[in-house]
């Protein structure tokens, strides 16, 4: 696409406009500018529907990459990582250029790079540099004459540089020499934030731990929304938990997505409260957020996002009968698991029990 086009808003979230290509952001469009906005400074503007499953399986296709070559990676927004290249030098060259290089191989695409002592100074190299050649900013005085906007790439800061700009503050020099106590009695911890961050200074980095990909789909033989959706997203967690490769450990974090009939897809990250293998109370928390799929789905996928830690040794204070009986079955159904495999225990579970074709009103899932 060659003329001005932006990231149309998800559906059913706020109006904003997602990344813009170069033809949109010269005609005034930007990143989370009201889609009202941005249509009125640039009338020809192309809406690019969202498909934030295929994004988010892009780019952990990326991070892989980056982490083939030893990086220890701190993902942001798609598009945006960071890491620390300075236990990588030896392993590449004993060079700057030589860890480029690799990381450059590695990806096998265009990708513009920027390094510094801080992630916000690499950040701006990164803005500045070319598909073939990196940018360094070594500190505050190179970051001096780069233009505010570079705030927004920060959770904490996004909201600022219109703000500033409407104040006259045009660059993170002109940012960074203001008082301190003036700014903070003025933006409060963010406006401090961001001064730091013009100043060069930054926080550590948090780079994720590499795990391997568990998860569990299901194709819908017809487009599936309410109790039909319900169902089949307790189908998944059955299976999920089921699948050896979970290795018995509890779950923190999963990720319930979605092709959805009408074309694009759905995407929602559920935390739970503290980590659990308990089926029941994850269909519980995970079935609230199909309410906010924006049409019927053809297609659910249930992945873990993070594995919490393995459950406790240790039995309930006030253990009953029922309770050792459950555990006792627990156990019985773990042998049989190991010994013939996952189909060793199943359950019936109701599909649609109203439909008139027998196949359709009940599956057999993994007993939990």
């Amino acid at each position: 696409m060659t003329g001005p086009a932006a990231l149309a808003p998800e559906p059913g979230r706020e109006q904003l406009v997602g990344e813009v290509s170069a033809a949109a952001e010269a005609s005034g469009v930007r990143p989370g500018m009201r889609l009202g906005e941005a249509l009125s400074r640039c009338p020809s503007l192309a809406l690019v529907p969202p498909d934030p499953v295929a994004v988010n399986d892009a780019w952990e296709e990326v991070i892989a990459r980056m982490e083939s070559v030893g990086a220890a990676v701190e993902p942001g927004a798609p598009g945006l990582a960071c890491f620390d290249a300075r236990g990588l030098r030896r392993l590449h060259g004993g060079t700057l250029d030589g860890v480029v290089a690799a990381t450059r191989a590695a990806l096998r695409r265009p990708a513009r790079i920027g390094a510094g002592p801080s992630r916000f100074c690499a950040l701006a190299g990164a803005s500045r540099a070319r598909a073939r050649r990196a940018e360094i900013v070594a500190g505050a005085r190179e970051l001096a004459g780069e233009p505010v906007a570079l705030l927004r790439h920060c959770d904490a800061t996004a909201h600022l540089p219109a703000v500033l700009e409407r104040l006259g503050i045009t660059t993170l020099g002109e940012l960074g020499a203001l008082p301190r106590a003036a700014v903070a009695d003025r933006f409060g911890p963010a406006g401090l934030r961001a001064r730091e961050l013009a100043l060069g200074r930054d926080t550590p980095l948090r780079p994720r731990a590499p795990g391997e990909r568990v998860e569990e789909s299901l194709t819908l033989p017809e487009s599936a929304s309410g109790p039909q959706l319900e169902r089949a997203l307790a189908l998944l967690v059955d299976h999920l938990l089921a699948r050896r490769d979970r290795r018995g450990r509890t779950i923190r974090a999963a990720v319930v997505s979605a092709v959805l009939v009408e074309g694009g897809t759905w995407r929602e990250r559920v935390v739970f409260r503290e980590s659990t293998e308990d089926a029941a109370r994850m269909r519980l928390a995970l079935t609230g957020r199909l309410a906010t799929m924006p049409a019927p789905a053809e297609a659910l996928r249930l992945a873990v996002d993070r594995f919490g830690p393995p459950p406790g040794a240790s039995g309930a204070l006030f253990s009953d009968g029922a309770a050792q009986r459950a555990a006792r079955l627990r156990e019985a159904v773990r042998q049989a698991r190991a010994a013939a495999g996952p189909d060793a225990a199943l359950r019936v579970l109701e599909t649609d029990p109203s439909s008139r074709v027998p196949e359709r009103r009940a599956v057999l899932t993994p007993y939990e």
